[in-house]
């Protein structure tokens, strides 16, 4: 397994993102199921899948361009993180569709703020002979943390409920952010 042996920089992205990414596949599976007991639809839960690409896809464009310009991306990496922690926490709140809407464009933006720094200084620290094996590795930690997330998340709802599994969401973001936030700056 010597092709796994990344930098000190990759290992701690994989794993930070992975926490964030887990995160959000603990509610993929059962997302449906809350937006139900909320008083929505499927058409609803569909509707609110659309507002958090829109708000994702309009905030990545303008994260792009300003992680271009600011000198220490891992800060927008923690930023969104943050944003991702708080907006799994105002899930415990969601009580309508509308309220639902407000928090799903709030993660888009989170995401989307976080997305293109991560992937800029991922980008930075790779050996660019063994690029592939570690956009790999990421690629893999994404699907890994999709099987474990929606495993971890459906049993979380079964056995504590919605609100514990958000509580356990956000504090997987607010760990990955701080540790980045309290790293020495010249490891990312």
């Amino acid at each position: 397994m010597r092709f796994l042996h990344f930098n000190k920089a990759i290992r701690i992205l994989l794993a930070t993102n992975a926490m964030v990414l887990m995160a959000g596949a603990m509610f993929g599976p059962i997302y449906a199921l809350f937006v139900q007991n909320v008083g929505g639809s499927l058409l609803d839960a569909s509707i609110a899948g659309g507002v958090f690409a829109l708000f994702a896809g309009i905030t990545t464009l303008i994260s792009g361009r300003y992680s271009d310009k600011i000198k220490e991306n891992e800060l927008i990496i923690v930023f969104g993180y943050l944003i991702m922690g708080i907006s799994f926490l105002l899930y415990i709140l969601v009580n309508s569709v509308l309220s639902l809407l407000f928090v799903q464009a709030l993660i888009g933006i989170g995401e989307a703020i976080y997305s293109p720094a991560f992937d800029a200084v991922y980008s930075k620290h790779l050996n660019n002979k063994k690029s592939g094996v570690q956009w790999g590795a990421w690629e893999s930690m994404y699907y890994f943390t999709a099987a474990i997330g929606a495993f971890t998340g459906g049993m979380l709802v079964t056995i504590f409920g919605f609100n514990f599994m958000f509580i356990i969401m956000a504090f997987l973001c607010f760990f990955s952010a701080l540790y980045i936030l309290h790293l020495n700056r010249r490891v990312l």
